[in-house]
């Protein structure tokens, strides 16, 4: 039989009154879906570090936050899905409202 190690993660947090409950960088409402998002746009990690550096995001935090997400990659993939989604209905309720 084979166990199966728990995995920690001591820069990742998830509390429902943060963020709607997505996971952050401990101590902060940056979510790792921010971070993911930004590395998905082709951002290098010294840019995310320098653009994040007002939250003191630090190299083990942003590594951290990418190893929580490749191993929960449909939570944060279906986080992202949902808040494209919301940011179109936004749009298309901001283009009704414009008429």
């Amino acid at each position: 039989m084979v166990t199966v190690p728990a995995l920690s993660y001591p820069h990742i947090s998830t509390h429902p009154e943060v963020m709607s409950g997505r996971p952050c960088i401990a101590g902060t409402r940056l979510r790792v879906m921010d971070i993911v998002a930004a590395r998905q746009a082709g951002v290098p990690d010294d840019e995310l570090l320098e653009y994040f550096s007002s939250r003191t995001l630090t190299r083990s935090e942003l590594h951290a936050a990418l190893a929580y997400y490749y191993d929960h990659q449909d939570e944060i993939d279906a986080a992202l899905a949902e808040d494209a989604e919301l940011g179109r209905q936004a749009e298309q309720d901001q283009a009704q409202a414009g008429r």
